[in-house]
């Protein structure tokens, strides 16, 4: 593969998280890879599906969304720049999904496929730590979500993902938000106001 300015990020991004890579591995694990660009609104993955590819994020915002059987979409997870897109544990399982993830904005997207995943593993000590460091960072973010519904209040979340995510804040729809946080758009709009005339 012809190292192009997309795998270029993405070959940095991958030290950013394991300066311990040398150009072999790094060269290694870009050559797995794919690059394609996503128009906003186009689902990546749907319900159902095996994903047999982690989407990382170069430009552009994902959603991973459930349906439940009211037909209401919960929105589950934002997926930024530098981050990656999955149901990570069906991913690493390969079994099918339960969420949908959708571009919310045109995306610039490496497409990571499994079997290159445990190729590159298999071949280099350092692409499994690397596994391991996204698992971790992975697992922190459910944690941190299990724990925000646990002990904190609507408002309390609310300022949370704004301190975490203020980056994105302006690129997310307050449907969408509210859903995130579990709390009617109506309520969200309280917080909001509430927070606005306290500043």
């Amino acid at each position: 593969m012809e190292i192009t300015q997309p795998i270029q990020a993405y070959s940095r991004a991958l030290m950013e998280v394991c300066p311990e890579f040398n150009s072999e591995e790094i060269t290694f694990m870009c050559n797995k890879v794919n690059v394609i660009s996503l128009k906003a609104n186009t689902i990546y993955l749907k319900a159902g599906e095996i994903q047999q590819s982690i989407a990382f994020s170069l430009k552009g915002l994902l959603r991973s969304f459930h349906i439940n059987d009211k037909g209401e979409e919960i929105t589950i997870d934002f997926t930024k720049e530098n981050t990656y897109a999955a149901d990570y544990d069906a991913f690493i399982k390969q079994k099918p999904s339960k969420y949908y993830i959708e571009t919310l904005e045109p995306c610039l997207i490496v497409n990571v496929p499994f079997i290159g995943i445990q190729e590159s593993c298999e071949k280099f000590k350092n692409c499994e730590k690397y596994r391991r460091l996204i698992t971790e960072i992975y697992l922190t973010k459910v944690q941190n979500r299990i724990n925000s519904f646990l002990f904190n209040n609507a408002e309390e979340r609310y300022l949370n993902f704004i301190s975490r995510n203020m980056d994105i804040l302006n690129r997310i729809s307050q449907a969408h938000l509210s859903s995130f946080l579990g709390v009617k758009r109506q309520t969200l709009t309280r917080i909001r106001k509430k927070i606005i005339q306290s500043i």
